[in-house]
């Protein structure tokens, strides 16, 4: 035999009998003498101590059951088994907890050949009552971050998973920075469950019919991996109680991108539910997402905590809809597609769109309620009751004798956020004294400035237009409020009035206002600007005009046969606010029978009331009381009624009269003409100005009342 062949066969029959040495001393030597040194060696690599206290074994295993048949595994050659039992990670000396990670045993199969070429290859992972207690401290110091040793000369090592067995293992979370504390139960489910089962199981809580989630449940695609793993949650997250249950597929089919990975969860958060069920593609990668998503809960804006999105105070809500998108870090895209449900009691459905981008994400999309319940708007500016508040668990309360929204805005959450959404009301349900057909605005909010328009109402047969911005972004907040009142329907302004069918007539008006303050009631406290109305070519209910003059003899006779119409020749308000003070420049109205002016003014800094309403009639009128009227109190109670100085003046020339010449006694309940018609043409032609407003936080200039004494007045026909 040549001299090459004889070494050749030494150097075989000199491994094999190394091989057969180390298969001997592997199941005769008595391992634990490695343990201080596996310890040391482990220690220093991840910066952090190691203990292994529990007998360290190891033996040989042929064809682990989990690889066998798997093309490119089946050496024919035994797998290292390895036993350690009882091994701790410590934690920092900072954390709270002695230990990061706990394990009563662990067992692993080893496959010897492949780390020749750095690769690890494990068939068979079992861990035993595994716990994790993740710890993060205020400053943002956190116990999952290790030092791991550097390397001038890494060298690229490959790791292969087979089966990962841990019947119970548990995850405790504490950050200080975002106040929660979570614990996290996982369990392997000692039997797979199709992921179909699940998701007409959630769709049947939800009152859905499975098949119409055909999309989430993969159809069409590479059939769906069965869930493996439940986990149940419970604590609190960013102050909020948190209760809830998953499930989830294999571990191991993380890096699977050719099998959708299933994923349920049914979260309770607050007073806030959360189901979803559905699947991620290639989730190691953040690939793509396709769930059904449900959500309900007292108010959308408490799952701000949870998900970082400005939604709006509203009262209990309901959706539910597909969720899809791609969850690439950085580049995070989601579409809540076609999502139907319920706010308050107004029907609500669209499709929004939520893409992160810098500086600010952003949330776009349409929004059509068919049927709009006008009481289910009151939570967005704070408007609704104390009851209300608390349910939503909103903790502010409004004072009682305040009508102006006092509840704050959240300003510090608008930078959070930009906005773009559409929304539509088509019909609105309301009160029967409150005109309001229709609602539809472009909401938008970038960089902390809030912006509706427009804001258009459907009122009495004609519109409000306005355009509405409140500048959050800084301390105070500005807001800038135009308003046009077009085309109002006087019979269908005022609907309980018996007297509707009789008056008609058109009203419009201009308004133009700008504040400074964080809630309605601070913004109307330190408004500034315009408020302009006139009322042409009308007609109104005699009965209507002789109530307010108190001309009891005429009202008498008008509702005993019946009250004629009377028409307008022309109505007109304007009003100057500076620093939320209401002044009126000119009030009054003006028919065929009688004029009506108002002076005086509304204190929207305290509410108050304090306007005094002086009827004029033309022609006589019998049994007259003819006397000013005045509109005092506050929003919440106001006080109407007669001057009873005046009053008392002509009680007491009647009981003069009646002693001294007793028919005399009805001179003074006798009102005299005032056969003069206001210059309505000129005064139209005065309020046709635009309203104006000074930039927010500044005040009003003074300005001098509407000049209609120096136009000549027109003799009544």
């Amino acid at each position: 035999m040549p001299r090459i062949c004889r070494w050749l066969v030494y150097v075989i029959v000199g491994l094999i009998c190394v091989g057969m040495i180390f298969a001997v001393l592997v199941t005769t030597v008595n391992w634990n003498f490695a343990r201080p040194w596996l310890s040391q060696k482990i220690s220093h690599s991840i910066g952090r101590d190691f203990d292994m206290r529990g007998d360290l074994r190891l033996s040989w295993r042929w064809h682990s059951s989990a690889w066998a048949g798997e093309p490119g595994h089946d050496f024919g050659l035994p797998v290292l088994h390895v036993s350690a039992q009882d091994l701790r990670v410590a934690n920092p000396a900072w954390a709270r907890q002695a230990q990061f990670a706990t394990l009563d045993a662990l067992d692993l199969d080893l496959a010897l050949p492949p780390l020749l070429v750095h690769h690890v290859e494990i068939p068979m992972l079992s861990l035993s009552q595994p716990q994790i207690d993740l710890e993060r401290t205020a400053d943002g110091r956190n116990n999952w971050t290790f030092q791991t040793e550097n390397s001038s000369t890494p060298v690229a090592w490959v790791l292969d998973l087979g089966v990962v067995e841990f019947p119970t293992g548990k995850i405790n979370y504490s950050d200080a920075r975002e106040r929660t504390q979570l614990q996290v139960d996982v369990n392997t489910l000692r039997q797979a469950i199709p992921f179909a089962d699940t998701l007409a199981e959630v769709h049947a809580l939800a009152g859905h019919n499975p098949g119409a989630a055909s999309a989430a449940a993969g159809t069409g695609a590479a059939p769906v991996q069965p869930y493996a793993l439940s986990l149940a949650v419970q604590g609190r997250y960013r102050g909020n109680a948190v209760d809830g249950h998953a499930k989830v597929g294999s571990v191991l089919t993380v890096n699977d991108a050719h099998h959708p990975f299933p994923v349920q969860v049914d979260l309770h958060f607050g007073a806030s539910h959360i189901m979803l069920a559905g699947t991620l593609v290639d989730p190691a990668h953040l690939a793509a997402l396709d769930v059904r998503l449900g959500l309900s809960g007292a108010s959308a804006a408490n799952l701000y905590p949870l998900t970082g999105l400005n939604l709006p105070d509203t009262p209990p809500f309901s959706t539910d809809g597909r969720l899809v998108g791609t969850l690439k870090p950085g580049a995070l895209s989601l579409q809540y597609d076609n999502f139907k449900g319920r706010v308050g009691g107004s029907d609500l459905h669209g499709t929004l769109f939520y893409q992160q981008r810098q500086p600010r994400s952003l949330l776009s999309g349409s929004l059509v309620s068919n049927l709009l319940q006008f009481s289910d708007l009151a939570p967005l500016v704070g408007a609704d009751s104390n009851a209300s508040k608390a349910s939503r668990g909103d903790t502010f309360r409004q004072p009682d004798d305040r009508a102006l929204p006092a509840e704050p805005f959240r300003t510090d959450r608008w930078n959070a956020l930009d906005v773009d959404v559409t929304f539509t009301g088509q019909k609105i349900v309301r009160s029967a004294d409150l005109p309001i057909q229709n609602l539809s605005t472009h909401l938008t909010m970038m960089a902390g400035v809030l912006t509706l328009d427009p804001l258009r109402f459907g009122v009495a047969g004609g519109t409000l237009d306005s355009s509405l911005r409140l500048d959050g972004s800084a301390e105070p907040l500005k807001a800038q409020l135009k308003l046009a009142v077009r085309h109002l329907k006087l019979k269908q302004l005022f609907p309980n009035y018996e007297t509707k069918q009789s008056s008609f007539g058109e009203m419009n008006g201009d308004t133009a206002l700008s504040a400074t303050g964080n809630s309605i009631a601070q913004l109307a406290a330190a408004s500034n600007g315009e408020l302009k109305l006139v009322v042409t070519d009308g007609t109104i209910s005699s009965t209507l005009l002789e109530e307010a003059g108190l001309n009891v003899g005429n009202v008498v006779i008008d509702k005993l046969f019946g009250n004629k119409d009377v028409k307008i020749n022309c109505a007109a308000s304007d009003f100057v606010a500076t620093d939320g003070m209401l002044d009126t420049r000119f009030f009054a109205l003006d028919t065929e029978d009688a004029l009506i002016t108002t002076t005086g003014s509304i204190n929207l800094k305290n509410e108050q009331l304090n306007l005094t309403v002086r009827p004029q009639t033309k022609g006589v009128r019998i049994l007259s009381l003819r006397s000013p009227l005045y509109v005092k109190g506050t929003f919440k109670k106001p006080d109407v009624g007669v001057d009873t100085l005046a009053l008392a003046v002509r009680g007491t020339a009647v009981v003069g009269l009646a002693l001294l010449v007793p028919p005399a006694a009805i001179l003074p309940l006798l009102s005299p003409s005032h056969n003069e018609n206001l210059p309505c043409a000129k005064i139209i032609e005065q309020m046709h100005t635009a309203s104006v407003a000074p930039p927010a936080g500044q005040r009003e200039r003074a300005k001098a009342p509407l000049d209609v004494s120096a136009v000549k007045a027109v003799p009544a026909k």
